[in-house]
């Protein structure tokens, strides 16, 4: 494997080879350590084999999981988030009186759970650090929802006995998440749910995450393997799996979820380009502070022993975020193909009038993680040829563009078609532009940033689209804006960008 140090042996099997995936051995360092003491009249334990090039502290990654496999698309709050909704309509099993208050109740409050990070993931769990913000947030909901109550029903009874539900449900959401909380410690303790992690930098930090990780099963995590620039050598006690090139072939081959990012020896840009890459992207990301000492703003922080650890938002659209994502692109393209039928009938009528038969225009373009596809448009000019279409950058002044062309160009309406191409999934509603191969390849060794925008799909519309970087703009300055909408997307920053989208239409703001 390309990037192997220098210090390890030919012999040596990755990720520990299972020498230490031995039962009742999930816990140990290799050779580190006091030796276990021996129960009475058991035959002393032989010596453990030494790797050569490795001294006695080493840490090794784990081999192979033998649960991860089965367990891998479990969360803790799979089960914490059904705990709660149980416990907040427990009042309901009592009494059904107070039926629409429980259920406002309930809602509310799971609301304010999520909203508040009680259902993100954490490394370290314990109900004692979630305590303050479960109490605080069941008491706003309960307080909301007994204001409404009492401005609805004048009876001081009907409001007490409401509220007796809630403090019920409320004590019995606190016991559930203790007893959800301690079945998770206990299920990553026995290794019934665990994650694959690979610790990005060979520094002091990451040699003691390792450490960490080998000897406490309870934070979920295991580790399989440590990365690091070329410049850092193996140091005797953490064996690297390979260099920061090698990431993305061993996160697919050790199955890895989780990236752990320590103390890497190389610049942001060059680590940011890594993880990057289409399958680091979408692993967990974790990191450990630069800054010791900061609080976090999640409300309780998180931590892997002595150190503060804090989850990186999410760098691509994956998991639920994607889930709400196609699904609202979904809605928005069968929606509009409808309600637009009209217009898209008059711009099919004007189309061949001004330029006869080929209504459409069908180009490759290039999408999520690189994949090619066909976007359709309204042909407004028929090129020379295949190579001028795919090369030319603009025709914004080309006089072969008659004045319907031209106009459905300003107006954007020669792109209505691509409504098509988001119900098949090849686009988005909002998201980068997408680009033609030539200049995807020209652009990506040009700008550093701009490969980036790819892991997303490409959009109908996008955040520099509307931010005025259209036509002939600085192609570094696009790809600032597509990389900061992918990093802090959210369903409303893709109404924001509709909306936009809408007034430019109408100001005729377009190409």
């Amino acid at each position: 494997m390309s990037g192997q140090p220098a210090t390890s042996h030919p012999s040596t099997p990755p990720y520990g080879g299972g020498q230490l995936d031995m039962p009742g051995d999930g816990a140990r360092l290799y050779g580190g350590g006091a030796p276990p003491v021996p129960q009475s009249r058991a035959p002393e334990p032989e010596p453990e084999p030494e790797v050569p090039g490795l001294g006695t502290t080493a840490v090794l990654p784990y081999a192979r999981s033998r649960t991860s496999s089965r367990t891998r698309w479990l969360r803790a709050w799979m089960m914490v988030a059904p705990v709660d909704v149980v416990a907040l309509l427990a009042p309901l099993v009592l009494s059904q009186s107070y039926w629409r208050g429980t259920i406002a109740n309930a809602v509310l409050t799971v609301f304010l759970f999520a909203v508040g990070g009680l259902y993100r993931p954490r490394r370290h769990v314990s109900i004692l650090d979630e305590l303050p913000s479960l109490s605080g947030r069941l008491l706003a909901a309960a307080s909301v929802v007994a204001i409404i109550a009492a401005e609805r029903h004048a009876s001081v009874a009907y409001v007490g006995g409401f509220m007796r539900g809630v403090a019920l449900s409320a004590l019995l959401v606190i016991l559930g998440r203790a007893a959800s909380r301690a079945f998770t410690v206990l299920s990553r303790k026995r290794r019934w749910a665990e994650h694959n992690a690979i610790i990005v930098g060979g520094g002091p930090i990451g040699i003691e995450l390792a450490r960490l990780l080998r000897r406490y099963p309870q934070y979920g995590l295991r580790f399989v393997g440590c990365v690091d620039a070329p410049s850092r050598q193996d140091n005797g006690v953490l064996q690297l799996s390979g260099t920061l090139t090698d990431l993305e072939h061993l996160v697919r081959l050790s199955e890895c979820e989780v990236l752990i990012i320590a103390d890497p020896d190389c610049h942001e840009l060059t680590l940011m380009e890594t993880l990057l890459q289409p399958r680091s992207s979408r692993c967990d990301l974790w990191a450990v502070p630069r800054l010791w000492g900061s609080r976090s703003h999640s409300g309780y922080p998180d931590h892997i022993g002595a150190f503060p650890i804090v989850k990186i938002g999410d760098i691509t659209l994956s998991g639920p975020r994607w889930a709400i994502k196609r699904a609202s692109d979904i809605l928005f393209a069968a929606i509009a193909l409808i309600l637009l039928s009209p217009v898209l009938l008059l711009c099919t009528i004007a189309t061949f009038i001004d330029g006869g038969r080929g209504i459409f225009f069908y180009q490759e373009r290039i999408g999520r993680y690189g994949k090619p596809f066909k976007v359709i448009k309204f042909r407004s000019m028929r090129p020379v040829n295949e190579q001028e279409s795919q090369t030319n950058w603009s025709i914004a002044n080309d006089r072969r563009v008659g004045p319907i062309g031209r106009f459905m160009r300003r107006t954007s309406l020669d792109e209505l078609p691509q409504l098509w191409n988001i119900l098949r999934g090849d686009m988005s509603v909002v998201g980068p532009r997408p680009e033609r191969p030539y200049f995807v390849e020209k652009f990506s060794a040009e700008y550093p940033n701009y490969a980036s925008r790819h892991r997303v799909p490409v959009g109908l519309t996008g955040l520099a689209q509307v931010s005025g970087l259209r036509g002939d703009t600085p192609i570094s300055d696009r790809a600032r804006f597509d990389n900061y909408y992918i990093e802090n997307w959210s369903l409303w920053l893709d109404v924001k960008v509709v909306l936009r989208t809408v007034s430019e239409v109408f100001r005729a703001g377009g190409r």
